[in-house]
């Protein structure tokens, strides 16, 4: 019965997913986000209940159950293009301008040089009204001017005017993609590759979970959620990519294979920087040798692209921490409730520092995974990103932990995304906080916080005369 109805959830939410990405969007102007809100936390429900069965089930149909969930809702998250975010429109921009011979970060899509590779999925062509005014159509589509001459051209792209801000294992994997399949076929090359990483990852967590004695019913927690298909299917972002090579990168080092894990970490943190937050948790197993092998392979990548471009490696990266408010401490929704304005990139600064040196001092070196689930976690509550694929990195170590409360930040997250309301945002942070803390401690043991503070108090044993 438990599997049946497990089977009949996973359909259920395969159903829905499927639903809300052909009927929904976050393009089309004035379009009412409610409907958006309700789909996406039914998502999040169905997912909860078929997770809280599957406890409950023993043997080989804990892997079938999370295998076939993994591809069904995989499968699902195929069916249209992406609806909450205009990302990897750029990713194939990127990845045709290198199969051309040119680095993306010589040119802004903008540029006039780059006329001849514009494909009309990417760059439709204007049309004309009755009155003679050339205007864009299309719900993902924007006006944009070239930058020599100032024709008006219509883009799939956001910032057309500025450089790309990826670093280049992703610039490589955007050229992969393209390299195969050219650049006429739309999104779904990269929405294929996305459910291949993450149906990847799902396996990788059931093997390294069995050979480690871990609950294999936890990789559910990966494999089902409703984060994972929406961002790393859909609108396949990148993220996913450094998913994958952290994963690894973890289960080499945590085996004491630290060189092969820190080339693989050095690779994830080449993919999008976030990885690095995965590393803290790894240095004591890992040490010099680790840091050592991720500059050797962070460093290697760079090697073309800084041959060809110089310091124009760097793209749009500065200026995109600027406008999302990284700089003068805006972006952060509840450190600047007590630190407001720059003051408090200083406080979130601190309060990292001091996570990352209880991470590093406390981590059990045989299962970091708990480590980084709280160095990531952390970092994206104090952040509070208003991109919920961020916490794609997060949600394999909820798997390898078990800790289900941590799921509270990419919720908190996507609704930020949905609904960009700061009051909101600072109270849903504010609650994951609470539930994570609670849960925590109940995790603990009873009398947990009495025991903290009554080893702060002892004295120091007296040393002899």
């Amino acid at each position: 019965m438990r599997i049946f109805l497990i089977t009949a959830l996973l359909v259920l939410s395969a159903a829905l997913t499927a639903f809300g990405i052909v009927l929904f969007d976050l393009f089309e102007p004035g379009r009412d986000r409610v409907q958006i809100v309700l789909v996406t936390s039914a998502l999040w429900l169905l997912f909860g209940l078929a997770w809280w069965l599957l406890r409950r089930v023993n043997g080989r149909a804990v892997v079938a159950l999370v295998l076939a969930g993994s591809a069904l809702i995989g499968g699902a998250a195929l069916v249209g293009p992406p609806n909450t975010s205009t990302d990897s429109a750029r990713y194939a921009w990127d990845g045709i301008v290198q199969n051309n011979g040119i680095s993306p970060y010589a040119y802004t899509p903008a540029d006039d040089r780059l006329d001849s590779l514009r494909p009309d999925w990417l760059f439709p062509p204007t049309q004309t009204t009755a009155n003679g005014k050339e205007v864009c159509v299309g719900e993902r589509i924007a006006r944009a001017h070239k930058t020599d001459s100032g024709e008006l051209f219509c883009s799939a792209l956001n910032r057309t005017a500025v450089p790309t801000i990826y670093p280049p294992a992703s610039e490589i994997y955007f050229a992969g993609v393209r390299f195969l399949t050219g650049p006429g076929p739309q999104y779904w090359p990269l929405q294929l590759t996305g459910l291949f990483l993450s149906f990847g990852t799902t396996l990788m967590l059931l093997a390294g979970m069995r050979r480690r004695g871990l609950d294999q019913r936890n990789a559910a927690l990966w494999a089902w959620c409703p984060l994972v298909a929406t961002e790393a299917i859909t609108n396949s972002h990148v993220d996913m990519l450094g998913v994958i090579f952290v994963v690894a990168a973890v289960f080499l080092i945590s085996t004491k294979r630290v060189w092969r894990g820190g080339l693989l970490l050095g690779i994830a943190i080449g993919t999008k920087l976030i990885p690095v937050l995965a590393a803290p948790a790894l240095l004591r197993r890992g040490g010099w040798r680790m840091v050592a092998a991720s500059i050797l392979s962070f460093a290697l990548l760079y090697v073309p692209y800084v041959l060809a471009t110089g310091i124009g490696v760097l793209g749009y990266l500065p200026g995109y921490l600027s406008e999302e408010g990284y700089e003068d401490g805006s972006r952060f929704a509840l450190v600047s409730l007590v630190a407001p304005g720059a003051s408090a990139v200083i406080v979130a600064g601190l309060i990292l520092l001091v996570v990352a040196i209880l991470v590093i001092a406390k981590t059990d070196q045989n299962k970091p995974w708990v480590g980084q689930l709280v160095m990531i976690g952390a970092t994206l509550l104090v952040l509070s990103p208003r991109y919920p694929w961020y916490a794609l990195l997060l949600v394999p170590f909820v798997a390898l932990s078990g800790r289900w409360e941590w799921l509270l930040v990419p919720m908190a997250l996507t609704l930020r995304l949905l609904v960009p309301s700061v009051p909101l945002t600072r109270a849903s942070i504010a609650i994951a906080v609470i539930v994570i803390v609670a849960v925590s401690l109940r995790r603990a043991g009873p009398g947990a916080l009495k025991r903290m503070v009554s080893r702060r108090r002892q004295p120091a044993p007296a040393t002899p005369n």
